[in-house]
């Protein structure tokens, strides 16, 4: 007995001497003769876990820190300098003055007429598209969400010509809105109300024999809103399919069996349930009526009319083609502080409830 156990503490023995050996070299020994996690990795891990957020910022700064200096100097750099450019006097040629900073220009603003077509030009746009992008998007997603035959087909279809450029669509649309082989206007001679369209339409003192709705100060901007709905309804859409497919089924059932209508049930209870569908895509459909510039440019070029005129085009035509850098750089401040209007309020919202 005596014997057994000298060589059980001599087992014993050698096997703590391997322990040890090994957890020297930063390794445990598993029950199954393997290895565990090392003991020199999990200490490390419990280094790193102690060390504080700032350290971890440094230790991550080579993949965050130049994206952040780009932006920095290319986006808000140029915004901040286009802000001080609109208090000089720059004219596009030589060296800006920057010893004299003023508001002249935006004194200038508060006086011309031409801007301020453009303001309501560009709020009229903003509002009106986006009502009925929201109005065309909820109905057309509901009508979907009725399990109709070919579904995925029609939502793609619906959805494509967001997919296209605004160069792509002006092009097209201004083949639709030609005066003289346009489809609108062939679709008016073939059901002869082409007559009937331009005695309600045209501007007073214009005489015409076709509708030009490009031209007339009556149409020109219901044309750009009809295009551009046309355009980006199908997202709105989008937004509005994905918000009921998310109601949970009992609130139908519920609905119809306390006895209400379709219409009824929708409008007392699917629809305020779309609150926040329809003010993130809102957002986004409001960007989109203020980047409305390539669509414009490309439909009419610098020169679209008073009553086609938004601020973005105003902008770009004071500054390159009458070179008055310093009035466009105050209007594109005006236009970047619409774009805040837009866009802070929802940031705000997003932010107190946590989302971002």
């Amino acid at each position: 007995m005596r014997e057994i156990l000298n060589r059980l503490r001599t087992a014993g023995d050698s096997l703590r001497s391997v322990v040890s050996r090994d957890e020297s070299d930063g390794q445990t020994l598993a029950t199954d003769g393997g290895t565990e996690t090392a003991v020199g990795d999990r200490r490390r891990d419990t280094l790193r876990n102690s060390l504080p957020v700032e350290w971890e910022l440094i230790e991550s700064a080579p993949f965050w820190l130049p994206p952040v200096l780009l932006a920095a100097f290319f986006v808000y750099g140029a915004i901040a300098w286009n802000a001080v450019l609109s208090l000089t006097d720059f004219q596009g040629l030589g060296e800006p003055s920057y010893g004299q900073l003023d508001l002249s220009m935006y004194a200038q603003m508060a006086s011309d007429g031409a801007f301020w077509q453009a303001t309501q030009n560009t709020l009229v746009l903003l509002v009106v598209f986006t009502i009925f992008c929201l109005a065309l998007g909820l109905f057309v997603a509901i009508l979907i969400d009725q399990n109709i035959r070919f579904e995925n087909t029609f939502r793609t279809i619906y959805l494509l010509p967001m997919a296209l450029s605004f160069v792509v669509t002006a092009t097209m649309w201004s083949w639709v809105y030609n005066a003289k082989n346009g489809v609108f206007n062939q679709l008016l001679r073939l059901l002869n109300l082409e007559g009937l369209i331009i005695t309600l339409l045209k501007p007073a003192g214009v005489t015409a024999e076709v509708v030009q709705w490009l031209s007339w100060n009556t149409t020109a901007l219901a044309a750009v809103i009809f295009a551009l709905i046309w355009q980006f309804s199908g997202y709105a859409m989008v937004v509005f399919l994905a918000g009921l497919r998310a109601i949970p089924t009992e609130h139908y059932e519920a609905a119809r069996v306390d006895g209400a209508s379709t219409v009824r049930m929708y409008m007392r209870v699917i629809i305020p349930q779309l609150r926040a569908s329809a003010v993130s895509a809102s957002v986004v459909l409001m960007v989109f009526a203020l980047k409305a510039f390539d669509f414009i440019y490309s439909l009419r070029g610098s020169q679209p009319g008073a009553n086609m005129d938004i601020l973005a085009t105003m902008m770009y035509r004071v500054a390159f083609d009458s070179l008055r850098w310093a009035y466009g750089s105050a209007i594109a401040i005006v236009l970047f502080l619409l774009a805040l209007l837009v866009i802070g309020p929802y940031l705000y919202s997003e932010y107190r409830r946590g989302e971002l």
